[in-house]
């Protein structure tokens, strides 16, 4: 099935690459560096040009901190979607957002996508998605609120929970009139898992991906790959796109990134590999 988003559609073997934009002072990357408007722009322009399809704009950042109240992170989002929708008509556009009120607001702005994180906290979300005829990504976070840090968290099973979630999630959102063709499924790398639980959803992504619904993951710079390999935030780009290729061989389609022009290099080669995409150029032995 294609997925198809704002006035892109993209193939069922098509990898996508959905750039990061952060509309918060205190985010865990780049500590506020894109909070304004100008740099935050010119992030989305560089994203655009170095071959991201769809733009995620968060108000607010996923971890503990500060308290960001609906109208607040309505302030940092929906204008900002508004000059995107203004100068990259055909970008897709998606807001991280739990918040029915705020989905609302991006969508009025011209959101094409409303990236639901929490896993389904507020199920008004999904309304919204229908009635703006907008995408959703239905992610698994264990049941956990916005913005808290798993505390011995444990599963029987952990991609049996993740199916059963995203795809409950996923169903119900088809049966409010959400398009098919443009919902995703996410296993929440990080959310309400420890790191034994995203390594062992990254090797068993072949399960999600049989589901037929598109599959998101949210790899970039978390801290089960700094766990893994016991490296800070700023150390974690070789482990990030390690785990993307794997990812990307397994079956995941669309990659939430800060980085997009390495992502786009790993993805292009991983998709020769696979036989779906024909090398740039081919010299060596043909002359």
């Amino acid at each position: 099935m294609a997925l198809r988003l704002g006035t892109r559609e993209f193939g069922e073997r098509e990898p996508v690459i959905m750039a990061i934009v952060n509309r918060t002072p205190d985010s865990f990357y780049d500590q506020g560096a894109t909070f304004t408007d100008e740099p935050a722009l010119e992030r989305v322009a560089l994203a655009v040009a170095e071959g991201a399809a769809i733009i995620d704009i968060g108000g607010v950042k996923a971890g503990p901190g500060a308290e960001v109240s609906a109208a607040e992170e309505i302030r940092r989002t929906a204008a900002f979607v508004g000059e995107v929708r203004r100068r990259h008509p055909d970008v897709v556009i998606s807001v991280d957002t739990w918040r029915h009120e705020v989905g609302e607001a991006v969508c009025a702005a011209g959101a094409d996508l409303l990236n639901d994180a929490w896993g389904g906290v507020d199920p008004r979300l999904a309304e919204v998605a229908a009635r703006h005829d907008v995408g959703l990504v239905c992610t698994h976070a264990g049941g956990a609120q916005p913005r808290t840090r798993p505390h011995r968290v444990g599963y029987d099973d952990v991609m049996a929970d993740i199916l059963r979630v995203t795809c409950g999630l996923a169903e119900r959102a088809a049966a409010l009139g959400v398009r098919r063709d443009a919902i995703m499924i996410d296993p929440g790398h990080d959310f309400g898992k420890n790191t034994r639980h995203s390594l062992e959803a990254t090797r068993r992504l072949p399960e999600m991906a049989a589901t037929g619904w598109p599959v998101l993951v949210s790899l970039s710079n978390k801290d089960f790959v700094g766990e893994t390999l016991d490296r800070p935030v700023k150390e974690r780009l070789i482990g990030t796109l390690a785990t993307t290729a794997v990812s990307a061989w397994l079956g995941a389609q669309v990659y939430r990134v800060h980085e997009v022009a390495e992502t786009r290099q790993v993805l292009d080669m991983v998709a020769s590999i696979a036989g779906h995409r024909p090398p740039a150029v081919a010299r060596r032995g043909l002359a």
